[in-house]
C-alpha cells in the first residue's frame, strides 16, 4: 500500500496536529481509490509514515489520536458528511465531480465542524484551506474555504460570530 497517498506540493513543517490532518486526507484518499479497509489503512500510516520521512520530507510528529479520529469518523459519517457537502456545493459541481483529494480534504474539514467541537470552526476551517493550498494551485482552496465556511454556519453559527472561536491553538 505504499506509495499510495498523495503528497501536498510544498510541504513545510507542521504541527503534530495538522500533521495528523494532512495524514487523515492522504488515508482518506487512499481509502476512497484503493478500497482497502480503514483499519489497515491507519494502522499502516501509524507504524511506516507518522513521524517518518517521506520522499524526502519529514513531516514531524502527529497527534495520533486526532488522525485516527479524523479518518474513523469520516468514514462512520460519510453518508451525513456527504449530504451536509453536497448541500453546500453548487448543482453543477456535485461531489462525485471533483478530485479525490479535495473530496477527502472536504471530508475530513466537514467532519471536524460536524464532530470535533474542541476546535473552533474558524482554525477547521484555516487548517483545511492550508491542506488546500498545499495540495493545489488553482480555484480548489477557494471552494474548500467557501464550503467549510457554509457548513459551519450552518452546524455552528455561534462560533463564527465576531470573538467567537477566536485564534485558538491549532
Amino acid at each position: 500500500m505504499s506509495g499510495d497517498a498523495p503528497l501536498p506540493r510544498s510541504p513545510t513543517a507542521l504541527r503534530r496536529r495538522s500533521v495528523a490532518r494532512l495524514a487523515a486526507v492522504q488515508a482518506l484518499y487512499q481509502i476512497d481509490l484503493s478500497g482497502a479497509p480503514p483499519a489497515a489503512v491507519i494502522a499502516e500510516f501509524q507504524k511506516h509514515r507518522l513521524g517518518r520521512e517521506q520522499d524526502g520530507e519529514n513531516y514531524g510528529q502527529a497527534d495520533t489520536a486526532l488522525f485516527a479520529d479524523i479518518v474513523n469518523g469520516v468514514i462512520a459519517r460519510q453518508a451525513d458528511l456527504d449530504g451536509a457537502l453536497s448541500g453546500a456545493l453548487t448543482a453543477d459541481w456535485p461531489l462525485e465531480r471533483l478530485e479525490t483529494v479535495l473530496r477527502a480534504v472536504l471530508r475530513a474539514g466537514a467532519y471536524e465542524l460536524l464532530a470535533r467541537t474542541d476546535v473552533p470552526a474558524r482554525v477547521v476551517i484555516s487548517e483545511y484551506l492550508d491542506l488546500a493550498h498545499a495540495f493545489f494551485a488553482g480555484k480548489e482552496p477557494g471552494l474548500v474555504n467557501g464550503v467549510l465556511d457554509r457548513i459551519a454556519h450552518m452546524l455552528r453559527p455561534g462560533d463564527l460570530e465576531a470573538g467567537g472561536g477566536g485564534a485558538a491553538p491549532r
